[in-house]
């Protein structure tokens, strides 16, 4: 009986490893002169903004909110806090008191309690009340949709006014915080110190339809990549027009260690991402052209 012959397992192949990426290496910017033309500032500007639309093609508010009134407050309250501690913070109040007409009636000392985490609990829950009395008692406690009337309430000033026209309302402006000031700043887009000047000079660069959208990205720009303290030069997509290349660490591996937040744009900061931002699997979608 004739013996089959048995067949020998191919070889396993050696797993060959893959070499580690080399970081891209960020061209800095050409020195901008000094007198810029202010065609040329529009064009660079410009193009500032649509390299972070890239970047960031989702960049949203990170406050958590289900409507005007509680986008409102949410902005109130972020003041000298987090977002993330906000979004901590907000549902215990709005499960209490979810209108206007709650807030307006209830005890400060139990507001302050909730409120307490995000800093300056005393002073947001005079605000917080104090908005929401005005909401019923001039506006019929509704949010009301005009610059003029929402800076006329209780710690809500031309920033907080204009969070809520561009993300509740889709009405255009620009958010003025600490972040835009700095990097437009940086970027030699204006000189000015005072929010409303910045508003304006800025405001003047870009067409009307792009300020909500604008304020986004350089306020997601500031907070993950062009730091206050140690902007992370070597990893920013826009080096090769930012005037203020240098300030930061320039290489890439250095840089990438100080990227904060998400590091690549996801949404990560909000506790309820709306659903568009989310992929089928209920994860943050990755960034355009990311693999």
């Amino acid at each position: 009986m004739k013996k089959t012959p048995t067949k020998k397992a191919p070889a396993k192949a050696t797993p060959v490893k893959a070499a580690p990426a080399t970081p891209a290496k960020v061209t800095p910017a050409k020195k901008i002169p000094a007198d810029e033309s202010r065609t040329a500032l529009v064009r660079r500007a410009r193009r500032i903004n649509r390299e972070l639309a890239e970047v960031y093609p989702y960049a949203h508010p990170e406050l958590d909110f289900e409507n005007p009134f509680e986008l409102l407050v949410a902005t109130v309250l972020s003041a000298q806090t987090t977002d993330l501690r906000v979004n901590q913070t907000t549902p215990a109040l709005f499960a209490k008191y979810p209108t206007p007409e709650d807030l307006a009636a209830a005890n400060p000392e139990e507001v302050e309690e909730i409120l307490r985490p995000t800093g300056f609990f005393r002073a947001k829950t005079k605000s917080v009340i104090g908005l929401s009395k005005a909401l019923v008692d001039h506006f019929g406690g509704e949010v009301p949709g005009r610059l003029e009337d929402l800076v006329k309430l209780p710690g809500v000033g031309r920033k907080t006014a204009f969070v809520v026209l561009g993300n509740a309302f889709g009405r255009p402006g620009i958010t003025v915080d600490t972040h835009f000031q700095r990097l437009v700043r940086r970027w030699k887009w204006t000189d000015e110190t005072d929010p409303d000047k910045i508003e304006a000079v800025v405001g003047s660069l870009f067409p009307k339809s792009e300020w909500t959208d604008l304020s986004h990205h350089v306020i997601w720009h500031g907070r993950r990549i062009c730091h206050a303290r140690k902007p992370a030069c070597g990893a920013c997509p826009i080096a090769p027009l930012c005037p203020a290349y240098g300030e930061g660490e320039t290489d890439p591996d250095k840089a990438r260690k100080l990227l904060k937040y998400e590091k690549g744009g996801f949404p990560g900061q909000r506790l309820k991402p709306p659903q568009s931002y989310l992929d089928a699997g209920g994860r943050p979608a990755p960034p355009l052209g990311a693999a």
